[in-house]
């Protein structure tokens, strides 16, 4: 029988490195695609995983016995998405005033038949949180309480953000029933 997520954990935080390469092989795909689903982007998303893993390595002592590993990943994974997005809000702030009075083009959009790019189309359009909510719970397969530790809401709040998700989705992918 193979040792629990946690049980590899607490022999990292002892000093067992074997340990920490069995959890990148077991988490980092995973990760992978909840950033990725995150960020859109494939080169941020891997950025983030390494990031996500150094920093699970810095805070290893932080991983307490009582926890769970899976949640405390998926939250430090979130967190290094989050400064992420408030990195390029500010950028864009910044170049949209450098840009007051300047020329602007505009690209005409793509046509895009792909059901897929439709789907994230309508996912990037949602508010982060409820995003977060739905990946982590519909694409990541977590339950609401762990969805709750993540965001560092109640369980009840995460059902509610997921569900405002949902709902949101459901209005703008309903052209695509007709």
């Amino acid at each position: 029988m193979e040792p629990s997520d946690e049980e590899l954990m607490r022999r990292f935080r002892d000093g067992d490195e074997a340990a920490f390469d069995t959890l990148y092989a077991r988490h980092s795909g995973p990760v992978f695609g909840f950033l990725q689903r995150l960020t859109r982007d494939q080169a941020t998303a891997e950025d983030l995983v390494q990031v996500t893993f150094t920093s699970v390595v810095r805070s290893r002592d932080r991983f307490l016995d009582h926890m769970k590993l899976t949640p405390w990943l998926f939250t430090i994974a979130a967190n290094a998405a989050r400064g992420v997005h408030r990195q390029r809000t500010v950028r864009a702030r910044v170049h949209e005033e450098q840009q007051v009075g300047a020329e602007v083009s505009v690209a005409p959009p793509e046509f895009d038949p792909g059901l897929r790019r439709e789907v994230d189309a309508a996912m990037d359009k949602l508010p982060p949180a409820q995003r977060e909510a739905v990946v982590l719970h519909k694409v990541q397969g977590l339950s609401f309480d762990e969805v709750a530790q993540i965001l560092g809401v109640s369980a009840t709040a995460a059902r509610i953000k997921a569900h405002r998700g949902y709902e949101k989705l459901r209005e703008l992918l309903a052209h695509l029933k007709d």
